[in-house]
């Protein structure tokens, strides 16, 4: 999430969790009856009922949340059940929630899909585009395990380029064995699994060639979780000297991150995720590994995002509200911490992001490109978990505990 006040955007809608515990889960079941009032939601199946996804056209395709447990497990996206249960707009965004949204970049720079020609950077006049925000994709095929959505629209940049869009996107469920695949080690039969991946397409359906001198644009998903108090984000990187892979890790996005809530060692870094302190890290290209994911003890809970990444690609666009001198040096992993944005104020949930773009798209018309987003939940005690992210993440569940001092246990549900 970019730079935003929550006590501009209704505090009382935007309160969210924060005067409960953080560490109390919500249960599937509750969220989807509460978006089922209000929207049509599509629910995707597998593991006999086990596993369960609900997908809302409404909010562009947007995964709301998904569940390891039937409708009684926990809720494992973050969803805004105030916002949306008023029915009301926002101005700006409307922050629904969502663990796999679709968004387009830059945000911000010479080359901003977030605001007009010589607007300010700030606040006032940052607008989230409603192709992003509002509008609804069309729900274009379902099964069981599977949904499709499209979208045709027209969009501006800063500069004045108007991008003519397709855009595909489909949802589909992930079994076990097809995990094991794709992470390389066995998922353990123990272990709850709830896994599903965004195929997000976007071509070039004007006459003109998208370039650099007009601007880019990138996919960009946004996956919206829960905090607790103990829940760490873990971001594996390419080692090496700054002399040839540039720095680790931007943490500029909202003030240097505090030395104790990011910890960076030799080959990962650690993220606090517990939605009480705003924040922001991004992994540029050069640094940046095809997984990342996130730990929270009070759902016993093991997150992996995996997503496509070309090592050969270094151009992703530049989301930071300035000018820039290079529009095309952005991050490819962001991870955002929620928490108010001022002393006294209300946060935008809380809640917590993991986040990842395409290389900035330069299409001829007609062509077009796709960026695959993959969340991965896996719910069982520590041990059970602990193979998994040492092969995934490098690290094993007692580190990532012992990060920040991290305490607390849920039975998963």
């Amino acid at each position: 999430m970019r730079p935003l006040v929550a006590a501009c955007l209704a505090p009382a809608l935007l309160a969210g969790l924060w005067a409960d515990d953080l560490a109390t889960p919500r249960r599937y079941r509750e969220d989807v009856e509460l978006l089922r009032r209000h929207v049509d939601v599509v629910e995707l199946v597998a593991d006999g009922g086990r596993s369960r996804v609900a997908v809302v056209a409404a909010y562009q395709g947007r995964v709301m949340t998904s569940t390891a447990g039937g409708p009684e497990g926990w809720s494992l996206g973050w969803v805004n059940a105030d916002l949306i249960a008023s029915g009301r707009m926002l101005a700006h965004m409307n922050p629904y929630g969502g663990e796999d949204r679709f968004w387009l970049g830059p945000e911000g720079g010479q080359f901003a899909l977030f605001f007009a020609r010589e607007a300010p950077f700030d606040l006032e006049h940052w607008q989230t585009p409603p192709l992003v925000d509002t509008e609804p994709f069309v729900l274009a095929a379902a099964d069981a395990s599977r949904a499709s959505f499209r979208r045709e629209a027209s969009l501006r940049n800063r500069k004045g380029f108007e991008f003519q869009l397709r855009i595909e996107r489909t949802v589909r469920m992930l079994s076990r064995e097809r995990v094991s695949e794709l992470l390389r080690t066995a998922v353990p039969a123990s272990t709850r699994l709830v896994a599903f991946e965004t195929e997000n397409r976007v071509a070039n359906a004007g006459r003109r060639r998208w370039t650099k001198e007009t601007g880019l644009v990138s996919i960009w998903i946004l996956g919206m979780f829960p905090p607790s108090d103990g829940a760490t984000v873990v971001v594996p990187f390419e080692p090496g000297e700054e002399a040839l892979r540039g720095p680790v890790v931007n943490d500029a996005y909202f003030g240097k991150v505090p030395a104790d809530r990011l910890r960076v060692g030799r080959e990962r870094l650690f993220f606090r995720a517990d939605g009480r302190y705003r924040s922001k890290i991004g992994i540029p290209p050069l640094r940046a590994r095809p997984i990342c994911g996130a730990f929270d003890p009070a759902r016993a809970t093991l997150t992996l995002v995996e997503f496509t990444l070309d090592p050969a690609e270094t151009d992703y666009v530049n989301s930071m509200w300035e000018i820039q001198e290079h529009p095309y040096a952005g991050d490819v992993v962001n991870s955002y911490n929620d928490g108010p944005a001022a002393p006294g104020a209300d946060p935008l949930g809380p809640f917590y992001e993991l986040e990842t773009s395409s290389p900035a798209l330069a299409l001829r018309p007609g062509q077009s490109a796709v960026h695959v987003h993959r969340t991965i939940h896996l719910q069982g005690e520590d041990a059970v978990l602990d193979a998994v992210a040492r092969a995934t993440l490098g690290t094993g569940i007692a580190e990532i505990r012992a990060a920040f001092g991290g305490s607390g246990r849920a039975k998963p549900r």
